[in-house]
């Protein structure tokens, strides 16, 4: 009996053993060598991105990922990284700059990412990946007819006929320290009106032939859908919002294959490319996974 006893209970103790080993802080299925979080803010733009560093951590490494989307604005995801409830979320370095930092305007885009970089690093403990290639800030759109019958390729070539022309846009940017009155003054624009909006109703007043002019984000999928044409900002007035990945050290420090992996994207999306992701989700209502993986393997990524 005693004998008996020396094989079962040890026989036991790693049966035990083996069960609790499943049962890791991260909840890691059996197998995986970890777990991290990916957040994005409330916006189908940010949640194609979340969904697209999901696919790609997934089919890189070992790692199981938990893609968080929708969580709310800049400040939500920011604190939410800061207090490790997420370990990564996609974000904008104009918005980093100023919305965070509380810098004023700066227009060079390796200056704004450096600063960047090294801010975060030293005050919050966070690394910005390599940018993914398009910047997503404002510019200036009018309808393709317009462009084509003035031959208007640029901002500054507005000034000659903004005295006949009405400006629309949303009420944010009439009150923006980068918004209008900023940029008449930078182009020499004189507007012969101007309308306030909702965003969502902005392009759809330009298609109508309500207003002339309208302010966009360069990478908004609405720009296909009602046929509107961005302007080079020339005069570079509007700050540069390239997005990245922003991450944890500890992140990294524990798990070093993710910026290798993340950086997989680097200079990979064009703003014409963010642009039609956009629109294939938010106008064509296609889901986000299946635009995104078509585009990660179109591109080889996986």
């Amino acid at each position: 009996m005693f004998i008996i006893r020396k094989i079962i209970l040890p026989v036991l103790l790693l049966s035990m053993a083996l069960v609790f080993a499943g049962c890791g802080g991260d909840n890691s299925p059996a197998g995986s060598k970890g777990k991290v979080v990916v957040g994005s803010k409330n916006f189908n733009e940010n949640i194609i991105l979340g969904e697209m560093l999901t696919q790609l951590i997934e089919a890189k490494t070992d790692l199981t990922v938990e893609h968080k989307p929708n969580l709310g604005g800049t400040m939500v995801c920011f604190n939410a990284l800061k207090k490790g409830d997420l370990d990564l979320y996609p974000d904008y370095t104009g918005t980093g700059l100023m919305a965070i930092l509380k810098r004023p305007v700066e227009t060079d885009p390796d200056k704004v990412y450096n600063l960047v970089q090294e801010e975060y690093n030293k005050q919050f403990d966070l690394k910005w990946m390599k940018p993914f290639g398009f910047n997503n800030t404002y510019a200036i759109a009018v309808r393709q007819e317009t462009a084509e019958k003035y031959n208007l390729q640029k901002t500054s070539d507005l000034a000659a006929l903004s005295g006949d022309m009405l400006f629309g846009g949303e009420q944010e940017f009439f009150n923006r320290q980068d918004g209008y009155d900023g940029l008449i003054k930078a182009y020499g624009l004189k507007f012969k009106d101007t309308k306030s909006f909702e965003t969502a109703l902005k392009y759809q007043a330009a298609a109508q032939k309500k207003i002339d002019v309208t302010d966009a984000f360069s990478t908004d999928g609405e720009l296909i859908t009602y046929n509107l044409k961005i302007l080079e900002d020339d005069k570079n007035f509007f700050p540069p919002y390239f997005c990245t990945a922003v991450v944890r050290n500890d992140t990294l420090k524990k798990y070093p294959e993710l910026e290798e992996t993340i950086n997989l994207l680097e200079g990979k999306i064009s703003d014409e490319e963010m642009q039609q992701l956009n629109y294939q989700v938010a106008e064509k209502k296609r889901e986000a996974k299946d635009v995104v993986v078509e585009f990660l393997q179109d591109k080889g990524i996986i």
